[in-house]
């Protein structure tokens, strides 16, 4: 069966799909914006049943001024969007849904990077967009970290978290305030989600005293952040790459971690 999406007048960016098994829907949602390399204005949301065998939602969603005040860094209020991409898409039971997006860009000698290039080469050569390759492919864990032709700086910075009702109304907002950044391959940065049922845990590097500690933001089902202690108590100089980290089981994540040039794994429970 064919389906034409109604996108007359807006143009879609970075396409997700999201099977929401317990509802027996599909979710399909990106960025959109309303001309031709411009600014991003908010999401585009299409909901397939497949009980009924027809959409049940297509519609858009504008970011408010507010919220882009809250997620623009060091971006304009315009322009805040424009370096986020769609990380996650976490379905509810209720049919409700989070999406949680990132800012993340780089810097080099060489110009400047937009998200309608294909950064500094095809995009099938370099690992800028790590969710989106297997895990066992050369690219998504060493494929840029000896790429060194030019000067790159990888910067992952804050997290903005969306969540609708099943009418794909807007329930709240919230934003995880973080600056991330490293010189020619970004295997440290970004984040990752441990669901635990009852909360989000986001788990990312943050540099402090020239070390890196483990954070752990977690996310209630209102929306409200909760800063947890810092894992302090992690063994000197394994540097923990939360972006690839797998959750394997309700309580226990698995992270990979580099020491002394050799790749381990790091188990993190939660009691």
């Amino acid at each position: 069966m064919k389906k034409q999406l109604d996108t007359e007048k807006k143009y879609l960016d970075e396409i997700r799909i999201k099977p929401d098994n317990y509802n027996k829907r599909y979710i399909i949602t990106s960025f959109y914006y309303k001309q031709r390399r411009g600014n991003i204005d908010g999401y585009y949301f299409y909901i397939w049943d497949k009980q009924l065998g027809q959409p049940v939602i297509e519609d858009t969603l504008s970011f408010s001024d507010e919220l882009r005040r809250e997620a623009r860094g060091n971006a304009s209020i315009r322009t805040a969007f424009n370096d986020y991409f769609i990380r996650n898409i976490i379905s509810r039971k209720d049919g409700g849904f989070i999406i949680s997006s990132e800012s993340y860009y780089t810097t080099s000698r060489g110009g400047g990077w937009n998200r309608w290039n294909n950064l500094y080469g095809s995009p099938f050569m370099r690992s800028y967009d790590y969710y989106y390759y297997s895990p066992y492919s050369y690219n998504s864990l060493w494929g840029n970290r000896w790429n060194t032709r030019q000067n790159v700086r990888y910067q992952a910075d804050n997290i903005a978290i969306l969540a609708f009702d099943k009418n794909g109304k807007r329930e709240w907002s919230s934003v995880i305030t973080k600056e991330q950044f490293d010189d020619q391959s970004d295997d440290l940065l970004s984040y990752q989600i441990m669901n635990t049922g009852g909360q989000l845990h986001f788990l990312f590097n943050n540099l402090e005293k020239r070390a890196n500690l483990l954070n752990d933001f977690s996310v209630q089902p209102d929306g409200k952040i909760n800063r947890n202690p810092t894992l302090k108590n992690l063994d000197r100089g394994y540097e923990l790459m939360p972006k690839f980290a797998k959750q394997v089981s309700s309580r226990q994540v698995i992270i990979p971690c580099v020491y002394r040039n050799y790749i381990c794994f790091a188990k993190l429970e939660y009691n």
